[in-house]
């Protein structure tokens, strides 16, 4: 039966997907009922399948397909809907700081081991260096093969630890989080025992209090895709179609040709790894926010085998060091609008916004729009003209969608790599012959 369904809901979807091209270009003369009708019947079937496998992940892609659906039906009662994203959004952040600090602390003071987060740290930040240049190089590499377009403080000690909890800066909490947590580590163990089962079953809790949010998941993304196409509409994307599709050919570059290998060499479980990353990579395409992915990844990844004080340092950590989707977004961005103005950069000053985003990028929230901040940033210090940057607000939405859904899953990957180059991960265990 679910077969069924699902055979049905590929044929109304051909036929739907069909009947709107033909309808738009006037080649087939249909009242705009009939292409409206088609796609919605695609809607309801897949809301179908999802109910009978009772997958987050199918939720969420109802709610994706059914905002975009209202967003371009009825822009005006869409328009109404952003509150519904905003408070998935606020309900996750809320999640984000006493995760973080009772995860770290319980994976840092819980062993005592401090030379093994010396060598953790020193580990990750050499994998996240490198494949986040990479990740630039290609955004670089791309936008000037198609030629779609002819400063962050880093500050990261808080001074003020509720300030930094309050606007939700998150590389400020983990760096608080791994000194408390060193410190804790050096306190005599008896006086040290009380704190560490607070840090446990603070992370334990925020970690229900997680599922309990994720259900609200496909309606928070509902609201927010709605809105965001009920407010630019489906028309204005199209002369920047190149644009977007110049990074998401990137970007899948990047997966195929950087991220596979790397997890092959790593010897990672390809389709395990892929089964445990779909639901927080889903979640960051439909949000478009790092944050509101974090507390599944974490989950995900500590359930397919990594160890959680491994997960506690390095996904966190990733989330400041190792956005490879926003690298490759800001190098592509930034050529973009000097394509755009008519300015030619020689292969020097590429180089040297190359390593301008290097450092710059290391300061990118793990939220909408910060990439392009960053991108502004990097323009004026290199004195290009700002308006070009107007016009990738109009596909940001999607183009974030793409990177920050890259971002999740190099960070799940991240883990599962330092985890074994630690010798933590278990390896797949042969089938023993029966004797």
């Amino acid at each position: 039966m679910k077969n069924k369904v699902l055979a049905a809901a590929i044929v109304v979807a051909t036929l739907a997907i069909a009947f709107s091209l033909l309808s738009s270009k006037g080649m087939l003369p249909l009242p705009p009922l009939v292409p409206t009708t088609f796609r919605w019947l695609v809607i309801a079937l897949i809301a179908a399948i999802a109910a009978r496998r009772r997958s987050l992940t199918s939720w969420i892609l109802v709610g994706l397909l059914a905002g975009v659906e209202v967003g371009h039906d009825f822009p005006l009662f869409a328009a109404n809907l952003q509150f519904l994203g905003t408070i998935f959004l606020r309900l996750i952040r809320v999640i984000i700081a006493p995760l973080l600090f009772g995860t770290l602390v319980v994976g840092i003071a819980g062993h005592a081991d401090l030379k093994k987060v010396g060598r953790l740290g020193l580990k990750s930040l050499v994998y996240f260096e490198i494949v986040s240049t990479i990740a630039l190089l290609i955004g670089f590499a791309a936008i000037n093969i198609s030629r779609a377009g002819e400063g962050v403080r880093l500050d990261i000690f808080p001074e003020n630890i509720a300030k930094a909890v309050a606007e939700n800066q998150v590389l400020q909490v983990v760096v608080f989080s791994i000194l408390f947590a060193m410190a804790l580590a050096m306190v005599p163990e008896p006086k040290r025992r009380p704190m560490l089962a607070f840090a446990e079953s603070l992370s334990e809790t925020m970690f229900k209090f997680t599922n309990i949010v994720m259900l609200a998941a496909p309606i928070g993304v509902f609201g927010a895709v709605a809105y965001t196409v009920g407010h630019l509409g489906l028309g204005v994307l199209l002369p920047l179609l190149k644009l977007l599709a110049t990074m998401y050919v990137a970007l899948v570059v990047f997966i195929t040709c950087v991220l596979f290998p790397i997890a092959l060499l790593a010897r990672v479980p390809i389709k395990k790894f892929l089964s445990a990353a779909a639901e927080p990579v889903t979640i960051a395409f439909a949000t478009a926010s790092s944050e509101a992915a974090l507390p599944r990844a974490m989950e995900e990844m500590e359930a397919l085998g990594v160890p959680r004080e491994t997960v506690a340092f390095v996904l966190p950590t990733g989330y400041s060091f190792n956005l490879d989707g926003s690298s490759l977004y800001q190098s592509l961005a930034l050529i973009f609008i000097a394509q755009a103005a008519g300015i030619h950069l020689t292969i020097a000053q590429q180089a040297v916004m190359l390593l301008t985003l290097l450092i710059s990028s290391k300061g990118t929230a793990g939220v909408a729009r910060a990439s392009l901040v960053i991108v502004l940033a990097a323009a004026t210090s290199f004195h290009l003209p700002t308006e070009p940057l107007f016009l990738l607000f109009a596909i940001d939405q999607l183009m974030d969608m793409g990177r920050t859904a890259v971002n999740v899953l190099g960070n799940c990957l991240a883990t599962v790599v330092i985890a074994r180059w630690e010798g933590e991960f278990p390896s797949q265990q042969p089938v023993s012959p029966q004797t």
